[in-house]
């Protein structure tokens, strides 16, 4: 499914990107980190929802080698796993505050051989680095999300979203909450709608909300 999107990608990286459903069938049998009614769709939900990450990181050519990216509740590894996938020369770190989940993570990244990944059983609070970029998926509202991370990165905050961005809509309102509450100029975050990359139902009111800093 990946490479019907992202041409370029090597053969190393389609087979990684294979991998991830057995490897993740496996783990979910013995720890529950995969919704079980997703996990037949693992590509589309989980795999291709992450990397709608790289094609806006790719638009503006944001993740050069060298860059490092905290993945911050990361849940089973998502988004920063399929990310790590796509750019093997970016640094990830890989945190959320259950145990097993970082266990799952752990394991799927020694199978797959990313040399790029660390995860580390924590809350973003507790982190204590500096990143180029803070990415995540849905972890909570963004008001609350953003405490978490200040003063932690130097270029900009990913994060999938989905919601009504229409004015008055949920979504619209949780991001003027959260610009208002961090102070934060609303007009300097950029909105991308995944639907733009990957023709599909699922992605219906489905963002890439940018956040810069």
């Amino acid at each position: 499914m990946v490479k019907n999107f992202f041409e370029n990608i090597t053969p190393q990286q389609q087979e990684q990107f294979a991998m991830l459903t057995p490897l993740y069938e496996e783990w979910n049998s013995k720890i529950n980190v995969v919704s079980r009614k997703d996990i037949d769709k693992l590509q589309l939900h989980h795999v291709l929802h992450s990397l709608a990450i790289a094609k806006f990181a790719q638009m503006g050519e944001l993740f050069k080698p060298g860059t490092r990216i905290m993945d911050v509740g990361t849940g089973g590894g998502f988004p920063g796993i399929p990310l790590a996938i796509m750019f093997p020369e970016v640094e990830f770190l890989l945190v959320d505050s259950i145990g097993k989940k970082i266990k799952v993570v752990t394991e799927v990244a020694n199978a797959l051989g990313l040399k790029n990944v660390r995860a580390v059983k924590a809350r973003a609070e507790e982190i204590n680095e500096q990143f180029d970029f803070i990415v995540s998926r849905a972890v909570t509202d963004l008001g609350n999300f953003l405490p978490w991370v200040k003063g932690k990165y130097g270029k900009g905050i990913i994060y999938l979203k989905g919601g009504d961005l229409n004015e008055g809509g949920l979504l619209y309102k949780e991001l003027e909450n959260a610009a208002a509450k961090c102070r934060i100029n609303k007009k300097t975050m950029t909105y991308c709608p995944i639907e733009m990359w990957f023709n599909d139902e699922f992605f219906k009111e489905k963002y890439v909300i940018y956040i810069p800093r």
